[in-house]
């Protein structure tokens, strides 16, 4: 059984934006996206409270609070820790790997170049986690 989710996408990139919401209207399910361009909008949005949180979606390079510096406020925060949160992104640095996993992410995605590439990669991710039974609890 899936689930329709409440995703939170960090992404300052209008076209990696248009993207995701592309591949998730192929896909014929209406999950609900709040988009936020930075990390401080997303915390923000996490801490408005009127939409539960799923699942973030996080790219790293952004301006004025990026991926990494979200990820370590709310690892640390009780009310946002347990939300699972994967990475889309550029960059395939191990040092950023290991930074984010360190910090308790769910997943790393290296954003591909192909188009069909990305849509496979987003197909499995939304997949996955609209089917997982955590999010049922």
């Amino acid at each position: 059984m899936s689930q329709l989710l409440n995703i939170l996408l960090v992404e300052d990139d209008t076209i990696e934006v248009m993207k995701f919401h592309r591949v998730l209207k192929a896909m014929g399910i209406n999950h609900k996206i709040t988009e936020a361009a930075n990390g401080e909008e997303a915390l923000f949005t996490l801490k408005d409270r009127e939409v539960n949180t799923d699942i973030i979606i996080l790219d790293l390079n952004m301006p004025k609070l990026n991926g990494l510096e979200f990820l370590n406020i709310i690892k640390r925060d009780e009310a946002l820790r347990y939300i699972p949160t994967v990475i889309l992104t550029t960059s395939n640095n191990h040092h950023d790997v290991a930074a984010c996993y360190k910090n308790g992410i769910s997943g790393y995605f290296v954003k591909p170049l192909k188009y069909a590439d990305y849509e496979d990669n987003i197909k499995k991710l939304i997949g996955y986690w609209s089917k997982n039974e955590l999010m049922y609890q």
